[in-house]
C-alpha cells in the first residue's frame, strides 16, 4: 500500500518531465536574408572587417573645442539621462524574471473572531450565542516547475529587452554626437559667411562712393548710384539674417548640452580637418556597430522568446503549493505542539477551455514576432541607404567645390574687368552689379559646399555605427 502511494505521487511529477523531451525547444537564429553584402551602393567595400564606424568619435572629431562640447552633451543631455533610466527599469524586470524560478513565500500572523447568527439553522441547533476566536501564525508557498521552458523563455525575452534598452542608449549617444558635430560645423559656416558678407559690405560701400564720383563726372547716371546703394542694403540684410541664425544655432547646441541658451565657444572653419578615411568595412558590421540595428534585433529576439513562452502555455502546468504554521482558538495554547498544521498540494493542470486566451496570446505573439522581423529588416535596409546617401554626398563635394571655386574666380575677374570698363565709359554699370551679386553668391555657395562635405562625413560616420564608443 505504501509503495502504491509512492507510485501515485511520483507519476504526476515524472510524467511531465518525460513528455517535455518531446517538446521542441527552438533557439533563436538570426534570419539569413537580413544582410546582403551589396547593401551599400558603392565599390568601396573593404576586404577586412574594420571600418570607419569602428573608430571612437575622438578620432574623427579632432577639434578640442568640439570634443569638449560633445563630452558635455554626453554627460548632461536629457535624452541620454532618460535612456539610462530605461536601462535601470529593464534591469529590474530582468532580475524579476530570474527570480521566477524560486518559490513564492509569504508569512504573517492572523486573528479571526466569529459569532454565528442564532436565526440560522446551525445557530438554532446550538441554541446559545457563542464567540469563537482563532489565532494563527502561518506561511504559504507556491512553486511552478519550468518543465516546458516557459520561465526560461521569459527570462531570455527579458534579457533581450534589457540589451535592447542598452542599444537604445547607444543609439541616442550616436545621434547626439552627430547632432552636436553637425551643428558645430554649421555654426562655423555661419561665422565664415558672416565674414564674407561683412567684407562684401565694405567693398560695396567703396563701390558706392566710386559710383557717386562717376556720376559727378557724368560717366554714370543716378540709376547706377541707386542700384549700388541697394546692393549695400541687400548685403546688410543678409548680415542680420546670419546673426539671427547664429543665435538660434547656439541655442540649439546649448539644448543638446542640457544647458540654458548661451554663447557657444568655437574655432574657425579653416581649422577643421575631416579624416579622409572612408573605409566602410563589411556590410555585416552594421549588426555590431549600428545601435539601432542592434536594438531592432533584440526586439526580434524578445518577440521570438515570448512566442516560445506563449506556446508553452498550451501544456500542463505543474504547481506545488503548501501552507504551514500554528493555529489555535486559545492564544495561550498557540505555541504548543498540538497547534502545528501543514498542507502540501501538488497539481498538474492542463488548460482545456479558457475563453481562447492561450490561443489568442500565441497568435498575437506570432504577429508581434513577424512585425519585429520586418522592422529588423527595414532598419538594416535604412542603414544601408543612409551609408550610400552620405557616401555619395561626401565623395561628390570635392569636385563640386573645385568647380565652384573656378566659378568664383571667373566672377571676381568679371567684377574687376567690368569696373574698369565702366571707369572708361565702355560698359553699363549694370554689368558690375550683376558680377558683384554673382561673386557673393559663389562665395556663399562654396562655404555651403564645404559644410555639406563635413556634415556628410559626420552622417557617414553615424550611418556606419560610430559615435557611441
Amino acid at each position: 500500500m505504501k509503495n502504491l502511494f509512492k507510485i501515485k505521487f511520483i507519476i504526476p511529477v515524472v510524467l511531465p518531465v518525460v513528455l517535455s523531451s518531446c517538446v521542441a525547444h527552438h533557439k533563436y537564429e538570426r534570419p539569413a536574408d537580413i544582410v546582403d553584402e551589396r547593401l551599400y551602393r558603392t565599390d568601396m567595400i573593404q576586404q577586412d572587417s574594420a571600418g570607419l564606424g569602428d573608430l571612437s568619435w575622438r578620432e574623427i572629431f579632432t577639434d578640442a573645442v568640439l570634443q569638449n562640447h560633445i563630452s558635455e552633451a554626453l554627460n548632461n543631455n536629457l535624452d541620454i539621462r532618460i535612456a539610462l533610466q530605461n536601462i535601470i527599469s529593464a534591469e529590474a524586470y530582468l532580475k524579476q524574471s530570474k527570480a521566477a524560478y524560486f518559490p513564492t513565500v509569504s508569512v504573517g500572523p492572523a486573528y479571526t473572531f466569529n459569532t454565528p447568527s442564532l436565526n440560522t439553522q446551525s445557530g438554532q441547533i446550538v441554541g446559545d450565542r457563542r464567540y469563537l476566536n482563532s489565532f494563527e501564525l502561518s506561511g504559504d508557498f507556491s512553486w511552478e516547475a519550468d518543465i516546458w521552458g516557459k520561465l526560461s523563455a521569459q527570462e531570455r525575452a527579458q534579457m533581450a529587452s534589457y540589451l535592447g534598452t542598452t542599444a537604445a542608449h547607444k543609439a541616442v549617444k550616436s545621434d547626439l554626437v552627430a547632432a552636436v558635430a553637425s551643428a558645430y560645423y554649421q555654426l562655423l559656416t555661419y561665422d565664415e559667411q558672416k565674414r564674407i558678407i561683412s567684407e562684401t559690405i565694405k567693398i560695396r560701400n567703396k563701390n558706392l562712393e566710386t559710383t557717386k564720383a562717376l556720376k559727378e563726372a557724368g560717366t554714370v547716371t543716378e540709376v547706377a548710384v541707386q542700384q549700388s546703394e541697394a546692393l549695400v542694403h541687400n548685403a546688410e540684410s543678409l548680415l542680420i539674417n546670419i546673426d539671427t541664425q547664429l543665435e538660434l544655432l547656439e541655442n540649439a547646441i546649448s539644448l543638446l548640452k542640457g544647458k540654458p541658451s548661451a554663447k557657444v565657444e568655437r574655432t574657425t572653419l579653416a581649422q577643421q580637418r575631416i579624416p579622409e578615411n572612408t573605409d566602410l568595412g563589411f556590410a555585416a558590421k552594421l549588426l555590431s556597430n549600428r545601435a539601432d540595428v542592434m536594438q531592432a534585433e533584440y526586439s526580434l529576439m524578445n518577440a521570438f522568446e515570448l512566442t516560445n513562452a506563449a506556446k508553452a502555455s498550451f501544456y500542463p502546468n505543474l504547481r506545488i503549493t503548501g501552507s504551514g504554521g500554528i493555529l489555535s482558538g486559545d492564544i495561550d495554547k498557540l505555541f504548543s505542539a498540538n497547534s502545528l498544521f501543514a498542507t502540501v498540494i501538488g497539481s498538474l493542470t492542463q488548460p482545456i477551455l479558457n475563453k481562447r486566451q492561450i490561443r489568442t496570446q500565441y497568435e498575437v505573439s506570432l504577429a508581434t514576432q513577424e512585425r519585429a522581423y520586418l522592422n529588423f529588416r527595414k532598419t538594416v535596409l535604412t542603414a544601408g541607404k543612409e551609408v550610400s546617401d552620405a557616401l555619395r554626398v561626401y565623395t561628390a563635394q570635392d569636385r563640386f567645390i573645385e568647380l565652384k571655386q573656378k566659378e568664383l574666380d571667373n566672377y571676381q575677374k568679371s567684377v574687376e574687368y567690368s569696373q574698369q570698363l565702366v571707369n572708361y565709359g565702355m560698359a553699363n554699370y549694370l554689368e558690375v552689379l550683376n558680377a558683384s551679386v554673382n561673386q557673393l553668391n559663389a562665395e556663399l555657395n562654396i562655404s555651403n559646399a564645404r559644410l555639406a562635405k563635413m556634415q556628410a562625413g559626420v552622417e557617414l560616420y553615424r550611418a556606419l555605427g560610430g559615435g557611441w564608443k
